[in-house]
């Protein structure tokens, strides 16, 4: 251990001498929080609907030909009761919950007139946005159809009206979807990215044949190698969160102990790739080219920008070896949802077996000459 202690405290010089590496810690989350929430855009498909038909009439089974016919929409389920389909939305099976009330078609032809009910799993405020305005379209639509085809009173009514509730995110705000998924790229840029350059500098310098001749053994140099960039990780994700709550008003409605262990598991995998990348290095340029590959796989397929669902099937598949997509998952459940330990158990199990594998992987590959 306590060669241990004199790794860490050369990593930590090494690190805080280097005046980059603090820009990259403490300037480029600034930068990155204040431009891209107010930047990025979106197109959503694939949205995941739950019916509740009440009416089982010849008008609510058109509407809801023309809902899925439309393409935006897929039936996640057809569910008798607003609480079966509620769980649907806690589950994260579905994205929002149209109910039709009783008699609907009989109101529609003797008044003219009748509410049906939207609910929005409104934790993805774009998604949520996009989708009830998808589906007051398809419904203001069949509206001006119905007009043709029922009494000429019918035309001078509002028709089928709507009732809206927004789950999670009642203001709609893409930000507050955005900015945990941003917290999860952030931490993975400063831990990759530091820990992929950390040891092929040394190469570059020539130190690492210093310390190649030393008594140090093997895991007594990764810990060293992967200590200081896992709390200064830590430290960036804390600034964010600080950030989230200052800038756009954020608040975490889960506990913190929970997301910073989840966050501690994935930032083990995350710094253990970078090693893996430095070891079969040789240049820096060489390490850069490789975790950028990596990153930008990681953030295309992480659900960050483009949610997974409205990914081609082959991309799905790719995303559940993508550690990002668990991490993005479990910081959004926790930070807006308040979710506990039990609902994030499959993230975390998967995110340790990243973990485990990758770090085994950058141990193996390092070779240590004596």
């Amino acid at each position: 251990m306590r060669l241990l202690f004199y790794l860490l405290q050369k990593e930590f010089r090494q690190v805080f001498r280097n005046k980059p590496i603090i820009a990259i810690i403490f300037i480029v989350p600034i930068v990155q929080f204040l431009i891209l929430p107010l930047a990025a855009d979106f197109e959503i498909k694939n949205i995941n609907i739950s019916l509740i038909d009440n009416d089982r009439s010849s008008i609510s089974k058109k509407l809801i030909n023309k809902i899925t016919g439309s393409g935006y929409f897929r039936i996640s389920s057809i569910d008798n009761t607003f609480n079966k389909a509620l769980k649907k939305i806690e589950a994260e099976e579905s994205d929002l919950i149209l109910e039709f009330p009783a008699n609907l078609e009989k109101n529609l032809l003797r008044d003219s007139n009748q509410k049906v009910l939207i609910s929005i799993n409104s934790i993805n405020g774009i998604k949520a946005n996009l989708a009830g305005f998808y589906l007051i379209n398809i419904i203001n639509e069949f509206n001006k159809e119905m007009q043709t085809e029922l009494s000429p009173n019918f035309q001078n009514e509002k028709g089928i009206d709507i009732c809206s509730l927004d789950w999670f995110n009642p203001n709609l705000n893409y930000k507050i979807f955005l900015i945990p998924g941003l917290l999860a790229i952030l931490v993975t840029l400063v831990g990759g990215f530091l820990t992929a350059l950390n040891i092929v500098r040394e190469k570059e310098l020539g130190t690492i044949e210093q310390i190649n001749v030393t008594p140090i053994k093997k895991w007594q140099f990764i810990l060293g190698k992967l200590i200081p960039f896992w709390i200064l990780a830590n430290l960036v994700f804390t600034n964010g969160l600080i950030l989230g709550y200052l800038i756009y008003d954020i608040v975490p409605q889960g506990n913190l102990l929970i997301l910073y262990g989840f966050i501690d598991i994935y930032l083990f995998a995350v710094l253990g790739l970078g090693l893996l990348i430095s070891t079969i290095s040789e240049t820096q340029q060489q390490a850069m080219f490789v975790m950028y590959f990596f990153m930008i796989v990681f953030i295309m397929l992480g659900g960050l920008f483009t949610p997974i669902d409205s990914m081609p099937t082959w991309a799905q598949y790719f995303a559940y070896l993508n550690p990002v997509k668990y991490v993005i998952e479990t910081i959004r459940l926790v930070m807006l949802k308040g979710s506990n330990l039990e609902d994030i158990i499959p993230q975390t199990i998967a995110i340790f077996f990243f973990a485990v594998i990758i770090n085994f992987l950058a141990v193996l590959n390092y070779r240590k000459t004596t």
